[in-house]
């Protein structure tokens, strides 16, 4: 009896498989920064072992689709729909806003997406939100980071950068921009995290462990120390 018991935890308190579970995030980004940290948590507190890969949005999502890694930190929700060898957890666990951010002295006038098809969009290459939001749009040009967008902003190369509301608050901080500054939120979404179908036994381990953390507060107060970290980092 007493083998039983102490196989059983063993089988509890070490790494599922003794393996380690890759994913990837999306690089130069403050809320997958975000992502990072609180996802990191909540597989320890499963005593699950992951690394975290920041890499560019498209790369991002081929690594996570065709298995080389064990899928995606954060994304929307219209990802699982383009992404199908991925399972999305059904519990988010973060969210962003798509914001425009315009120079100051600028006549452009944003209120709605609609508004967006009559200026020069600047936007992060393979961020989904973004895509999204701009779809059939004409005058988008994609850059590798917000810190690229915000300066063609800054300059008056672009009209508009859009970006999580959060990201470019953030960068503009960094940068010391103060010709520029946000305008409307368009969207707020949703994040989730997407596993390799591969991997799919982690879905209601993970998904369990985010909706009691959410029940108890716990996600809210993870996620707020998570925030400080990546702002003092910045």
């Amino acid at each position: 009896m007493k083998y039983l018991i102490a196989a059983f935890f063993l089988l509890f308190t070490q790494p599922l498989y003794g393996q380690t579970y890759h994913f990837v995030s999306i690089n130069y980004l403050i809320e997958q920064e975000v992502g990072r940290i609180v996802l990191t948590e909540v597989y320890k507190q499963l005593n699950i072992q992951i690394t975290i890969t920041p890499l560019p949005g498209k790369r991002a999502q081929f690594e996570a689709q065709t298995g080389l890694k064990h899928g995606e930190i954060m994304r929307i929700f219209s990802y699982g729909d383009e992404t199908p060898t991925t399972i999305r957890v059904p519990t988010p666990y973060y969210s962003l806003e798509t914001a425009v951010f315009v120079r100051t002295d600028s006549n452009v006038n944003i209120k709605t997406a609609a508004d967006l098809h009559k200026y020069h969009i600047v936007k992060v290459r393979g961020v989904k939100h973004t895509n999204n939001i701009t779809q059939g749009m004409k005058h988008v040009e994609d850059m590798d980071t917000t810190e690229q967008i915000l300066k063609l902003v800054s300059k008056g190369l672009a009209d508009v950068a859009l970006t999580n509301k959060m990201d470019g608050v953030m960068y503009l901080k960094k940068l010391g921009i103060n010709n520029v500054v946000h305008g409307p939120s368009l969207a707020e979404l949703d994040l989730y995290h997407y596993i390799h179908e591969s991997q799919k036994h982690l879905v209601p381990l993970v998904n369990g462990k985010l909706s009691e953390m959410e029940k108890s507060g716990e996600l809210e107060r993870l996620i707020k120390m998570a925030e400080k970290q990546v702002m003092t980092e910045q």
